[in-house]
């Protein structure tokens, strides 16, 4: 009975730890009127290389007294051209602009501008733009949704007329330029935008130039402000290729110092243009439109530098970072690519050649140098991911040759990271490599994770400020990494206990797991928990061998479900504004608006099937493991035979990462990252199976803690095996695939003996007593040792042979002529 509840109780705890983790959220501090007037001030291209005190002195003070960070102006266009910046801005939501789109860069776009009455201004072509975002784009954005949620809007110039047009297209007060005293303009209505110019040359003397007139522009607003106002100050929107990070400065009252944040953000420094309009009516104290801004109020944290040069240096920094990563990212994961594939088509013929047969015909076995050197490749090759995202720790990016810079630090640490795995205690034995490697690779996204996922902003393979798409947490490929590391190591260490014991030590390791990657102060992928649950249960069920019943595969579906429902309905308790995106996901179902977010998550996994280069390691991986190793020659089954904990370790990935990835919007890239570090690692493994494909084991007495080397009375093995061979039987628990390919299940089939030679000595045996967790003959030898010494069995020929009968012919040390055994196939 105890036994048909143990799933049942593994399962809750699995969702618990989940929901647990996800239920919980960090106080942010709650947006609060705090201004009676805003004023939102743009220019376009201004970026924080831009500032300085000689040349911008007004944006300069204002940033000294109030909060500032960097700006992601990310639209529904890719790059955010000015007229997609100011409207983003007004709808609060990624927006675009209808008009033609040439080449990769932003076209000049004339905006036109009628005023009828002198008072206001009149848009034409608004209410054509207003249906070309909700019916064209994925978004469904509302241009005009910040003006609505006010009585009344004051623009100044034609960008700043974009973002306070209605959706009908009417502006309430406008300017076409600012007046040398705007005091009287900007007091008319509690929001007023203004356009101070764009800074777009390339020429450093003339954009320095075009920054000092925006400045200038800036000092008339400052002096011109009515009184308890807040100023924001963005520049907000690109001008050319590529995407940058721009200027976002608060200052008003509540915004004295520190960094600006937000919660669609999560990350200190780092604010949205999205966020602007909440932010706004957030400040005066006005509610949200029906159907919610995307973006989050910003609210103002603490650390911040007290000298601002020192605190500028911060945001200029990560926007050269984030730059030199864009360039950066795509030659690396492509060379990742083309080196797994390239190792791939060189394992082959090792795989074809690495069983050792036991007779004189056959091909001759591969150089130990050789095998040596290509394991040693397939290590380096699963470290280069975690070694990538540990080589940000240093400034590559600061260099004039980036690129250069970031492949030798690279190249540094994953030789460092392959020499300790080679010289780390037990890498001889056949799981040593995986376990360290598996470790090494947790224990960086992890320590990272831990300590506020510093490396994977901007970093090469984590997530990069300009895409808009995360800022905090982990990224697409730091959890595919930790997913299949984790679950490895889960998997390594269970094999090391008793079968009973190897669920629990699944579960707590795999829980863990979940709560890190969950976890909204650690994680904060929600997505990424729900399928890591699914893939814990996965390998929970099958860890102590056996097939993935359809028993087994209901609990571990029941898992997932239960922490997503049970974290949706946390989640749609929460206020709109605080919910999760599993909870603005159900509300929109509600509202009958969830076909957006559909369409947007299969528009994204389209795209990134297409365009990633992990679907290239994905898709390699897979080939390799389906077409190779899983064949008879292949290793893998006789490795899941032998381990089953590890095959549920890899069983749990594949599941867990093809969810985490499709769920998530990322197509294969979650499953490329995993299979980056879990297909080099399955091949080695599988070669160092096979290298011992000829050992057999000699039968015990069949009973747990069987004495070593004992023989029955009568001198016949126990257990009736004598004679009969290990493939045809099928080994059992552990032991599974011994003498085989894997022919059957962990822990189905009955213990084989071992096989006799046509004439000639049975190969040397290797005695594991009975219940022990160890797998014959390849759990505690040394990987390319020669088979045939038997661990604590007699040393003298006979002394197990029954007494006055003839000398048992398997006894490797009777002389026998030289054997000729062929392994089954």
């Amino acid at each position: 009975m105890l036994r048909r509840l143990v799933p049942v109780l593994l399962t809750l705890v699995v969702v618990a730890l989940g929901v647990t983790a996800l239920a919980a959220r960090p106080d942010n501090g709650a947006p609060r009127r705090s201004a009676d007037f805003v004023v939102l001030v743009g220019a376009a291209g201004l970026r924080w290389d831009d500032v300085d005190p000689q040349n911008t002195p007004t944006l300069w003070r204002m940033a000294e007294q109030g909060a500032i960070g960097s700006l992601s102006v990310r639209s529904a266009h890719r790059p955010t051209c000015p007229v997609d910046g100011w409207l983003t801005l007004g709808a609060g939501n990624f927006a675009a602009w209808n008009g033609p789109r040439t080449g990769g860069g932003c076209p000049a776009t004339g905006v036109s501008v009628e005023q009828p009455d002198r008072i206001g201004a009149n848009l034409p072509d608004q209410e054509s733009v207003v249906a070309y975002n909700q019916d064209k784009l994925a978004w469904g954005a509302t241009p005009g949704a910040l003006a609505e949620s006010v009585r009344c809007s004051v623009a100044v110039g034609p960008g700043a007329a974009v973002a306070a047009a209605r959706p009908f297209g009417r502006v309430d007060r406008y300017a076409p330029a600012l007046p040398e005293d705007p005091a009287e303009l900007l007091g008319s209505c509690v929001l007023s935008i203004v356009d101070v110019g764009t800074v777009d040359d390339d020429d450093p003397v003339v954009r320095a130039g075009q920054a000092r007139e925006a400045d200038a522009r800036l000092a008339r607003v400052l002096a011109a402000r009515p009184p308890n106002s807040l100023v924001l100050v963005a520049g907000v929107s690109d001008t050319d290729s590529p995407a940058r990070l721009h200027v976002a400065v608060a200052d008003g009252p509540g915004w004295d110092g520190g960094w600006l944040t937000s919660a669609s953000t999560a990350r200190a420094g780092y604010l949205q243009l999205v966020d602007l309009a909440p932010t706004a009516l957030a400040a005066l104290g006005r509610p949200m439109p029906e159907r919610a801004f995307l973006g989050r109020p910003a609210v103002t944290v603490d650390d911040r530098p007290d000298d601002l040069r020192t605190a500028i240096e911060a945001p200029a920094d990560a926007d050269r970072e984030a730059a030199a990563q864009r360039r950066v990212a795509g030659w690396f994961f492509t060379l990742l690519a083309a080196a797994q594939l390239a190792l791939a088509v060189a394992v082959l013929p090792l795989l074809r050649r690495a069983r050792r047969l036991a007779g004189p015909h056959g091909p001759a076995p591969v150089s130990r140098r050789v095998v040596a050197v290509v394991e040693l490749l397939l290590i380096a090759a699963a470290l280069a991911v975690p070694a990538a995202l540990l080589a940000d720790a240093a400034p590559w990016w600061r260099g004039h040759h980036a690129g250069w810079w970031f492949a030798s630090v690279t190249g540094l640490l994953i030789v460092g990271g392959t020499a300790a795995v080679r010289f780390t205690p037990g890498h001889d034995r056949t799981l040593g490599p995986l376990g360290a490697v598996a470790g090494l690779a947790t224990l960086v996204v992890g320590v990272d994770v831990l300590t506020g996922s510093r490396l994977q902003l901007n970093g090469v393979v984590g997530y990069s400020a300009l895409e808009g798409g995360r800022y905090a947490g982990l990224g697409t490929v730091g959890l595919g990494v930790f997913i299949a590391g984790s679950l490895l190591c889960g998997g390594w260490l269970a094999q090391r206990f008793r079968r009973g014991w190897r669920p629990f030590v699944m579960v707590a390791v795999g829980g863990l797991a979940v709560v890190i990657v969950g976890s909204p102060y650690l994680g904060a992928d929600s997505i990424g928990a729900i399928a890591l649950t699914a893939g814990v249960s996965v390998a929970a069920a099958i860890c102590t061998g056996g097939w993935l019943t359809v028993s087994r595969l209901a609990w571990a579906t029941m898992a997932g479900l239960a922490v997503t429902i049970g974290f949706a309905l946390v989640d749609l308790g929460r206020p709109a504004v605080e919910r999760g995106s599993l909870g603005r996901f159900l509300a929109a179902l509600g509202d009958g608006t969830g076909g957006l977010t559909v369409h947007r998550s299969s528009t994204s996994n389209f795209q990134t099937l297409v365009n990633s280069p992990l679907t290239v390691l994905a898709l390699a991986g897979a080939a390799l493991v389906w077409l190779a190793l899983l064949q008879p020659w292949g290793g893998l089954m006789r490795l899941f035979g032998i381990y089953p904990a590890i095959r549920a370790a890899m069983a749990g990935t594949g599941v867990a990462a093809g969810l985490g990835g499709v769920l998530g919007g990322a197509a294969l890239d979650v499953a490329g990252a995993a299979g980056a570090l879990v297909v080099p690692m399955a091949a080695l493994a599988a070669l160092r199976v096979l290298d011992h494909s000829t050992d057999r084991t000699r039968p015990d007495s069949g009973r747990p803690g069987g004495e070593v080397g004992a023989t029955p009375p009568g001198g016949g093995p126990a257990g009736g095996a004598a004679g009969r061979d290990p493939a045809r039987d099928g080994a059992g628990g552990d032991q599974a695939g011994v003498g085989s390919d894997g022919g059957g299940p962990a822990g189905g089939g009955s213990r084989g003996g071992a096989t006799r030679s046509g004439g000639g000595a049975a190969a040397p045996t290797v005695d594991v007593p009975s219940g022990d967790p160890r797998p014959a003959g390849d759990a505690d030898r040394p990987a390319g040792s020669p088979g045939g010494v038997a661990r604590g069995g007699p040393s003298a020929a006979g002394e197990d042979a029954a007494p006055g009968g003839p000398a048992d012919p398997r006894l490797p040390s009777q002389p026998t002529g030289p054997p000729t055994e062929v392994p089954a196939t």
